[in-house]
């Protein structure tokens, strides 16, 4: 067994930890990814930095919580000053590569958002860009220009094969390779191309629609045959290496290939215990999401969070099904071949993603800023050919730990200011948990929900309540999730309890502070 093994980080892009089979489920099959669990070490409580893909991809590689690297929503590129745990094991003599979504950059240009027209404006952000160069991964610079390339390495990736965006409309190296494929590309992908579906009610506001791209040429099918590639090169430099295989799916629109789309039916896919139960306390932005729906004003086109209806819900997860049995598949076909590279034996193969998704969680759909657990709580799976089999544990862990948990394993010293705890005492059994309280963090960029300004929030969880301070709102949200798991009942009016929980999350507030002089230098 090599001192320094090999690493594949396997990531996928807005995905519940509840939906595949070695965390419950037995309506999607997920044999690969279970037998990773079976092989391996779960975290049954494993939660995002942030619920958003920029910051919360920045946590994975900082080891740092969005307050402390600066990516606080999307639209924050990473500082190149940064230190980040690829660029670490590239200084121990790693060979880098990734395969798939990236988003450490913008992949739009878009302005901000805040202030709206008549706010106050204050001084430029004192945060510089720091070296090198930034706008890298907009994909119509990808469009216009055939010629435009990455700067490796990026943030440590010596090689890298780039997917922007979701669905069958991602661009990067994936859309020129299509169309290395096929002179009708172009006649194949997005929902102007897609056979009509008139019963689809996800087609309607384009959250969902049938690819006339073949699974062959889809982006998980090229994404898998990528990422075999660079592990054949990367082996055969004779090198130890580091492989992030990140896929975009199965974030919407729900586009999965050929007869992944049909693997489940709505009608057979029952709504989430959620959807119809009784809810106490419902929270004023709840509210408002349903009142925008019952009167015909909700926005269902976008990126944002919508009330949908019991129709959109189940639909939303039989394509989810269908697009996570896809990657699955495209997971078992890249396990195969590292037999034959003489890297099963020398492999740690890691599997997460990077939030998840409410899929008619309390009747509302995709992602935003209220932390029911099926947006922020996500899969963790560590397969060590050295470490544990089939154990699991429900201490509390998070996306933060991912670095300090890759650089132990390697051999590799971590930074001063990483925040994240290595997880190979957990796996060890020498601790039973190895944070008290655990912080999720949220910098919104939309006004909406009905608040008055951006939307800004913090949420503590302490192993049993989950709390959610708001910026602006006197009220809050507060769950006994071992008494109510699917947080029906909010308890923010129990002042004793709430008291309880606001001084654990100042705590965990302090417990994230900035404790290094020097947080980008090699400790």
């Amino acid at each position: 067994m090599s001192s320094q093994p090999n690493f594949l980080l396997i990531i996928t892009d807005q995905q519940r930890a509840d939906h595949l089979g070695c965390y419950g489920n037995r309506a999607v099959r997920t044999p690969a990814v279970d037998a990773l669990a079976a092989n391996g070490w779960c975290a049954d409580e494993f939660f995002t930095a942030t619920p958003i893909c920029m910051p919360n991809r920045s946590s994975l590689m900082t080891g740092r919580m969005p307050s402390r690297h600066g990516v606080r929503h999307n639209g924050i590129e990473l500082s190149f000053d940064e230190t980040n745990f690829v660029e670490t094991l590239r200084g121990a003599g790693y060979g880098t590569a990734l395969v798939g979504k990236s988003h450490l950059q913008n992949i739009e240009i878009i302005p901000p958002s805040y202030p709206r027209d008549g706010e106050p404006r204050h001084a430029p952000e004192a945060r510089r860009e720091g070296p090198g160069r930034h706008g890298q991964e907009i994909w119509k610079r990808w469009e216009d220009n055939p010629a435009w390339e990455l700067d490796t390495p990026f943030y440590g990736f010596e090689r890298l094969d780039l997917v922007i965006h979701h669905a069958d409309t991602a661009y990067g190296h994936w859309r020129r390779w299509l169309r290395a494929q096929t002179r009708d590309a172009d006649k194949l992908i997005g929902p102007e191309n897609a056979p009509l579906s008139p019963d689809l009610e996800l087609a309607k506001c384009r959250q969902a629609w049938r690819t006339r791209v073949p699974e062959e040429l889809y982006p998980t099918s090229w994404i898998a045959e990528r990422t075999i590639a660079r592990a054949r090169e990367l082996s055969a430099s004779g090198r130890p290496w580091f492989i992030q295989c990140s896929f975009p799916d199965p974030h919407h629109p729900f586009t999965p290939p050929g007869r992944y789309f049909d693997v489940a039916k709505a009608e057979d896919v029952p709504a989430p215990p959620s959807f119809h139960a009784r809810h106490e306390g419902l929270a004023p932005h709840m509210k408002w999401l349903y009142e925008m729906r019952d009167t015909g004003r909700a926005v269902k086109h976008t990126q944002a969070l919508f009330a949908c209806s019991e129709r959109e819900a189940r639909e939303a997860i039989a394509l989810n099904y269908g697009s996570i049995q896809c990657i699955d598949d495209a997971i078992a076909r890249v396990m195969a071949q590292l037999p034959s590279l003489g890297s099963a034996r020398d492999t740690v193969v890691i599997f997460t993603s990077d939030h998840g998704d409410y899929l008619g969680d309390h009747q509302i759909l995709l992602k935003g800023p209220i932390h029911y657990r099926g947006l922020v709580r996500v899969p963790f799976i560590w397969c060590d050919p050295a470490g544990p089999k089939g154990r699991r544990s429900n201490a509390l862990t998070q996306t933060t730990d991912i670095a300090p948990s890759i650089l132990e394993r390697a051999g590799v010293a971590p930074w001063n200011g990483i925040q994240g705890k290595s997880l190979l005492p957990l796996m060890r059994g020498e601790l039973e948990n190895t944070r008290a309280r655990l912080l999720i963090e949220e910098d919104g960029q939309r006004t909406y929900l009905g608040f008055d300004r951006r939307v800004r929030m913090r949420s503590v969880l302490n192993g049993r309540h989950r709390l959610s301070l708001y910026e602006g709102a006197s009220w809050g949200e507060l769950y006994d999730l071992q008494e109510d798991p699917l947080e029906l009942v909010n308890l923010w009016d129990r002042r004793t309890l709430r008291g309880e929980m606001l001084e654990e999350l100042a705590r965990a507030m302090l417990d994230h502070a900035e404790s290094s002089p020097y947080p980008t230098q090699i400790a």
